[in-house]
């Protein structure tokens, strides 16, 4: 059971990243600073820089709550007894959802890098989750023969073993074809919600559920996944 002082520093902890989260819809993650933040909570500066010492330690917090949140949602929305494509197309929507409703947030992670910021590998799991539930739903599929048979070929010096690991694993019919097109599918994706929440679809597409769900259902079908 956490120790009073436990408690207050996770309260104290929250309500900081809260405001953190407010300076970024108000000023953007590049404008982000530790001391405005403070001013918000009302504490000094040197008190916020015993939770967080510096600017890109809260970034790196905001950074991996975000990925979380977003991975959080993705599986959630998943599952494993519906069919393939129905299982890709209720996560990209999640996904999607999760952005639309929390659209600075996902600028942080998707948007333009923070200049003078650079993520550390402690973001790299929280990153991987959507990617993990993606590869779920390819292994799965390709498990119960719902892909087309494959050629079992790999090439190393394209798609890394890490990658490889994430993208279903290993198993004949997710050969290297399969794995750049996923690899394709997980980046259009991301590509997709930020031109839709940055403005870029603005005069070309008139539905942009309709278009999303039109979008998704092409790169379930770009992978493989079968429709039944």
């Amino acid at each position: 059971m956490p120790t009073a002082r436990e408690r207050v520093r996770a309260e104290l902890t929250s309500e900081i990243t809260d405001a953190a989260r407010r300076q970024l819809a108000e000023v953007g993650a590049a404008a982000l600073s530790l001391r405005a933040v403070a001013r918000e909570v009302g504490m000094v500066s040197s008190a916020v820089y015993r939770y967080f010492p510096s600017r890109d330690d809260l970034l790196t917090r905001l950074i991996i709550d975000g990925y979380d949140a977003l991975g959080a949602a993705a599986e959630a929305a998943d599952d494993p007894a519906a069919p393939p494509r129905r299982r890709w197309l209720a996560v990209c929507r999640a996904v999607r959802g999760w952005a639309l409703a929390h659209p600075h947030e996902y600028a942080l992670l998707y948007g333009s890098p923070v200049p003078g910021y650079s993520a550390p590998r402690d973001t790299v799991p929280a990153a991987a989750r959507v990617a993990v539930v993606l590869g779920r739903i390819l292994g799965d599929a390709a498990r119960a023969g719902d892909l087309p048979a494959g050629t079992g070929e790999r090439d190393p010096a394209l798609v890394s073993d890490e990658a490889l690991a994430v993208l279903g694993g290993d198993h004949p019919a997710i050969d290297e074809d399969v794995r750049v097109r996923a690899l394709l599918a997980w980046s259009a994706l991301y590509g997709t919600i930020s031109f839709e929440l940055f403005g870029h679809f603005t005069g070309s597409v008139e539905d942009g559920d309709r278009y999303f769900d039109r979008a998704m259902t092409d790169l379930a079908g770009l992978i493989g996944l079968r429709a039944r």
